[in-house]
């Protein structure tokens, strides 16, 4: 299978230049390992995994005989199963002025984060890899991180083929997983119901103690359902007949194995009465669609929650752009005491980017009304707009545009 570059190499080898140890966190089967190895070709750095047995017992019964077998420079797969190996990573750092000596992944946040910050603090840099992009399915990273002004997306819609519906639903069906790229229905489900089966609920028993597979697979089921809506975790609670603490803390581990996304809510003091709630997303679309059994990409696009799909899919988008670009911004969104709701504020030095999401060719222009809000709180207010189904950018006013999403 061809190699598909990631954006995320850029930062990585910057940071593997600044700090002697760097880690890439994210999903099971997202390509962590993948883009390591590639970025490893023709040097002499060791590759090691604490998903081979023996190798983990060692790492974890004696980490100092570990690194006189197995020397920097090296790439450690799965950290998190050994971190016994942190405080060992530690004495090296600091015995060695070399930078890059550690390449690192792993898949569990919690346990491990604590662990990493304490431990290696000033000596790693810690960046998230998520699954396929858009724009790296079609070999198309953009310059320039999250930019909405009307030029640049002009300039963006000379390299991509026009938005098109039937396309872009292909795209959300089919998902990121590098290993589903490509592939019929049948070996797409497949792969899906063995990547919940295997990874997910041993990486939930590991990570959460959570031994109840039935729950937790409705709760997931429940999770699917909600997609692109504020949580409500009563609701998630009943679907699987658990208590609401539980749902919180199942929710949290979801979150922290990199399979859903919380968006936050936007708060300010000169806004009063705004909602606590975070959204919920999947960071892949794929798995989401096939959690709630949408069987073809025309099904999903034709169903009543195609606009959530799609909302998730623009979000993501944006969520990956941000992970990876050089400048980072702030995203959230806005909902009022009165309903009122902005999809998607992406703020930067100070000023956002408002923007509305619709599943339409031809949206109305009159959202953007909406935005004003932010005048009223005197806050500085940048290039936003509607991202869109249409097939061309084209200037609302002065501050905002229609976007065709494929130029995200």
């Amino acid at each position: 299978m061809e190699y598909i570059r990631r954006e995320l190499e850029r930062k990585f080898l910057k940071m593997s230049g600044f700090f002697k140890a760097v880690l890439v966190t994210g999903a099971r089967q997202v390509g962590k390992t993948t883009m390591l190895k590639h970025l490893a070709q023709g040097s002499n750095r060791t590759y090691v995994t604490m998903d081979n047995s023996a190798v983990c017992a060692l790492a974890k019964r004696d980490p100092d005989l570990f690194f006189q077998t197995y020397k920097p420079p090296i790439l450690i797969d799965e950290v998190q199963k050994a971190p016994e190996l942190f405080e060992a990573i530690k004495v090296i750092c600091d015995e060695s002025e070399e930078t890059g000596l550690f390449w690192l992944t792993g898949s569990e946040q919690y346990h491990m984060m604590a662990n990493v910050r304490e431990t290696l603090a000033g000596r790693i840099g810690i960046l998230k890899l998520y699954s396929l992009s858009q724009r790296e399915k079609n070999h198309l990273p953009y310059e320039g991180g999250l930019d909405f002004s009307f030029p640049v997306l002009r300039e963006r819609a000379g390299l991509v083929e026009k938005n098109d519906v039937t396309r872009v639903f292909a795209n959300i069906f089919e998902g990121g997983m590098p290993k589903v790229q490509g592939v019929d229905a049948e070996l797409r489900q497949e792969y899906f119901s063995s990547y919940v089966d295997t990874y997910l609920m041993r990486d939930i028993a590991e990570a959460g103690g959570v031994t109840d597979a039935v729950r937790f697979r409705r709760f997931l089921d429940g999770c699917a359902a909600l997609i692109a809506e504020q949580v409500n975790y009563a609701t998630l609670a009943e679907a699987a007949d658990i208590s609401l603490p539980t749902a919180k803390a199942w929710l949290k581990l979801l979150e922290g194995l990199h399979i859903v996304y919380l968006l936050a809510p936007y708060s300010n003091n000169a806004l009063k009465r705004l909602s606590r709630t975070p959204k919920l997303y999947f960071c892949d679309t794929g798995l989401a669609a096939y959690l709630s059994m949408w069987l073809t990409p025309e099904v999903l696009m034709q169903g009543a929650a195609s606009g959530h799909y799609y909302e998730n899919y623009v979000v993501m988008e944006l969520v990956k752009a941000d992970a990876y670009a050089s400048a980072k911004a702030n995203l959230t969104y806005y909902r009022d005491a009165n309903a009122k709701e902005i999809d998607l504020f992406v703020e930067e030095n100070d000023t956002i980017h408002p923007l509305e999401i619709k599943k339409s060719a031809n949206p109305d222009f009159r959202e953007v009304k909406k935005f004003a809000v932010l005048d009223k709180a005197l806050l500085k207010r940048g290039n936003g707009g509607i991202v869109c189904m249409c097939k061309d950018p084209l200037p609302i006013d002065s501050e905002n545009c229609i976007i065709p999403s494929n130029l995200l």
